[in-house]
């Protein structure tokens, strides 16, 4: 249990806080106005604290905290903290789903207009979030009859201008043709800004284009044309009548929704830009702090916009309870808009009633999460359980790491560590090994060397000081587990003796024929009933070790095989082989190119050019792959 620190050592300034374990690990970030004072709250009887600040304390085996000059930088610093450390005692606001968007590559060289999910580009524009993916979808087709720019990949897009011929879409008026040259640059640059305005909201200018340009053909009596500009207008509109109007005013707000419990909360976004709902975003919230409901405003405000949003900060946001910090809060997203913004809560009117909507959505989905997550939770809780007692462990084993190896015949010999954390795979800390010895077709000893080598690293991190420690292998499981039998697990059990942790870290096997499990001190295998939860995640995470171990196995193997007749040349290493396969066109071109066409490349000395030469003709080389 972490120790209150000595009086007067802490600073009565603004900063923020960190709880540590006695691993090293960050458990809680926190930010005050005074730390000293904020701090003092925690070292009192645990009796009255609430239940969750006290496991906290209990858990903490150290504090520490970074003073700063105000508020407002407190706050940003705890934001980053939390992103960086992702505390288990930290609330944590996470999607309820992957959310699609509509999105414009504006820095490609003809901009691309694609859906796309997760992880936000740069030199892209978002549009949405899109509650669902076919809305979206349909959105898109129906704006390429206005806005015909390309929506192919960039391989397509090379493809058919070296064959001078456009794809289907340009035929059926769903693409300007940029391929074969049917759009000049400015004329193309003009539709994307079209559609980035009119994605924007600014619908009416696009609407009144589209009139007058109909009616100048109809007076022309280019009746076809007039016709096709006619069915451009009615796709813009019926994209127009999607987007709900929520407001009179032309206005930009973002409305956030809540409802939970003392456990979780689901949260509920609207976007409203020029008064129309453009997209909608929804998140779960695990409620590991004990928060006031202005408290717990205020984090999901951080969550929210700690990040640029897709859709940039708006002059307003609605929140359903007061924040416990209004101004401080204001002046943070202020900064980020660079003008004004107000944090409030809607008291009348189209706001009030679009609050109690969002709401009502948030309401809903909670519902909906909560029949999704019940049976999920327990299980993974009774899973846990069921293990710790059916293989005689201290604890629950909150870290599972599994170990699996792979080769063929024993090349690419390779190792694979995944983790389970709390039941759930933790990608982010899976490790591969690349085996470093000849072990041939040694199971054994390419078992030994993985362990040894992630084991090793720990007993090394834990040798170091605290504020020395890289968080890399950091960790001990509260379970290791290896796919095999007997013979590996006692790899395992040799090597944790080696090492001194054979006290520390439990260990078992499971064997896939009869899927058996095996764990110290017992010749015969522990009987876990077949369709238990308990049986159930081993297995689970046996076969995520042994995909992952697969798949690290077929790239190595996918690299050694891929060759090239542009392999091996001296002075042409992989710089100059991409320029040179680029500027001539692809492999094929240079084997094709003469002596003086290699040579007459001024950024290819002559040597290199000749060492080109003989080794595309060198008898046996002609049918060479890229």
């Amino acid at each position: 249990m972490v120790q209150r620190p000595p009086a007067g050592t802490i600073p009565d300034e603004p900063g923020s806080y960190q709880f540590k374990d006695v691993h090293g690990r960050v458990i809680y970030v926190g930010k005050a106005k005074s730390l000293r004072q904020r701090l003092s709250n925690y070292f009192q009887n645990p009796v009255n604290l609430a239940s969750r600040t006290a496991q906290m304390v209990e858990t903490a085996e150290t504090v520490e905290w970074i003073q700063v000059s105000n508020e407002l930088e407190a706050l940003m610093l705890e934001y980053s903290l939390i992103k960086q450390h992702q505390p288990r005692f930290n609330i944590d606001l996470r999607d309820d789903k992957s959310y699609p968007f509509l999105a414009v590559t504006v820095d490609d060289e003809w901009a691309r207009a694609t859906v796309m999910r997760g992880v936000k580009r740069k030199g892209t524009r978002y549009f949405g979030p899109y509650a669902q993916a076919w809305a979206v979808r349909e959105t898109l087709d129906l704006l390429l009859r206005t806005f015909p720019i390309r929506t192919c990949s960039d391989t397509k897009l090379n493809r058919h201008t070296k064959m001078g011929k456009p794809c289907l879409l340009f035929h059926i008026e769903k693409c300007s043709g940029p391929c074969v040259g049917e759009v000049t640059r400015v004329e193309y640059d003009q539709l994307v800004r079209e559609l980035i305005t009119f994605l924007d909201g600014d619908t009416d200018s696009v609407v009144r284009r589209l009139e007058a340009e109909m009616q100048e053909a109809s007076d022309e009596l280019e009746f076809e044309r007039a016709a096709r500009l006619r069915d451009r207008l009615g796709a813009v509109r019926s994209v127009i009548e999607k987007q709900q109007m929520v407001l009179e005013k032309d206005e930009d707000i973002d409305v956030i929704g809540i409802h939970g419990d003392h456990l979780e909360v689901s949260v509920q976004v609207f976007y409203v830009r020029r008064g129309r709902v453009v997209g909608r975003k929804g998140y779960i919230l695990d409620k590991s702090e004990d928060l006031a409901p202005g408290e717990l405003v205020d984090r999901i405000l951080e969550g929210l916009y700690g990040d640029p949003p897709p859709l940039g900060v708006p002059k307003q946001v609605l929140i359903p309870e007061e924040s416990a910090n209004p101004a401080l809060y204001e002046e943070w997203l202020s900064a980020q808009r660079g003008s004004r913004v107000t944090v409030s809560i809607p008291q009348r009117g189209d706001k009030r009633a679009l609050m109690a909507t969002v709401t009502k959505n948030a309401t809903e989905e909670f519902a909906r999460h909560r029949l999704r997550r019940a049976a999920d939770h327990n299980t993974r809780a009774q899973a846990l359980n069921d293990l710790q007692e059916a293989l005689g462990l201290p604890e629950a084993p909150l870290r599972i790491e599994c170990y699996d190896m792979s080769h063929i015949q024993g090349s690419d010999y390779v190792g694979s560590m995944v983790v389970l954390e709390d039941g759930l795979p933790k990608k982010s800390e899976y490790r591969r090994f690349k085996i470093r010895g000849d072990q041939g077709n040694d199971d054994f000893a390419a078992m030994e060397e993985v362990l040894t080598r992630r084991l090793t690293a720990y007993v090394e991190e834990k040798r170091k000081p605290v504020s020395e420690r890289t968080g890399r292998f950091a960790y001990p499981p509260q379970l290791l587990l290896v796919d095999g039998g007997k013979g590996q697990l006692g790899v395992a059990i040799r090597v944790l003796d080696s090492l001194g942790l054979s006290d520390e870290i439990p260990v078992a096997s499971l064997a896939k024929r009869f899927e058996e499990v095996y764990v110290p001190g017992h010749s015969e295998p522990m009987i876990i009933p077949r369709q238990s939860e308990a049986l159930f995640l081993l297995q689970r995470i046996r076969d995520e070790a042994h995909r992952f171990a697969i798949s690290f196995h077929r790239e190595l193997r996918g690299k050694r095989m891929t060759t090239s007749v542009l392999d091996d040349i001296a002075g042409l290493g992989e710089s100059r082989k991409s320029r040179l396969i680029k500027e001539l066109g692809g492999v094929t071109a240079v084997k094709r190119a003469s002596l003086e066409d290699l040579q007459a490349l001024s950024w290819l000395p002559d040597a290199v050019a000749h060492a080109v030469y003989d080794k595309i003709h060198m008898p046996g080389t002609g049918r060479g792959r890229a």
